[in-house]
């Protein structure tokens, strides 16, 4: 025994799925993969689908009626856009049917310090969500040191924001254990923490609920659950 309190005998099928945003980012994916991709997290009951802006009206009609939500990227992948674009990208998405907003926060800014313009660049965001949606921050942690990842964990919590995530998942690496525990460390209790980029097994799943996580951004969302029912029915 580890300890740890999540398993493979502390966690059902149920629960590991409501933990999971099931991505479906990747920029060739096709109309007719993001229609299977929608109705495999119906099937797998997930916490939601992360989707590219173009595809939120398409997942938000697919899922209607669901426990699912739609969730899609702002600012993705770098960052980069002005807080004015930010915002209008974020009410037209909440518009076409987001719940969830998924922002991408000013990486540059954030190295060379810009405090003030990294948080109201988050704002900006949290602003329009305006209660409507959850915001996560995405740090992209690959292109940052342990005092920037510190700093944008409490900006964003500052600005307002709902979860702080590690990685787009298009970075040079992805969610490590060490900044999970760095991150939940860093914000309050009430604050999620979502794990993403190379979260691929259910082993890494729980390694990163018990280092702090409370969302997983997966695309083998369906190899993970197998898994794990397979597991418990050995055990």
């Amino acid at each position: 025994m580890t300890g740890d309190p999540f398993s493979v005998e502390t966690l059902s099928v149920e629960q590991v799925a409501k933990t999971i945003d099931h991505s479906l980012l990747r920029p060739e994916l096709g109309t007719d993969e993001v229609r299977a991709g929608c109705e495999l997290a119906r099937e797998l009951n997930v916490a939601s689908v992360c989707v590219k802006p173009c595809d939120v009206a398409l997942a938000a009609e697919l899922l209607a009626g669901s426990e699912v939500k739609v969730s899609t990227v702002i600012g993705f992948p770098h960052g980069s856009s002005t807080s004015a674009v930010k915002a209008f990208e974020s009410e037209r998405a909440i518009k076409d049917g987001a719940e969830e907003l998924d922002m991408v926060l000013n990486i540059g800014r954030l190295r060379s310090g810009a405090v003030d313009e990294v948080r109201a660049d988050i704002q900006a965001v949290v602003e329009v969500a305006g209660g409507r949606a959850l915001v996560k921050v995405i740090l992209e942690n690959a292109h940052l040191d342990q005092a920037q990842k510190v700093l944008g964990c409490r900006l964003a919590e500052e600005a307002g924001a709902d979860f702080v995530k590690t990685s787009t998942g298009f970075a040079p690496s992805g969610a490590t254990l060490d900044d999970l525990r760095l991150m939940r460390r860093t914000v309050s209790p009430g604050i999620g923490v979502k794990a993403a980029g190379g979260i691929r097994t259910l082993d890494a799943l729980i390694d990163a609920l018990n280092a702090g996580a409370t969302r997983i951004g997966a695309t083998a969302t369906k190899t993970i659950l197998e898994e794990l029912d397979a597991r418990k029915a050995q055990s």
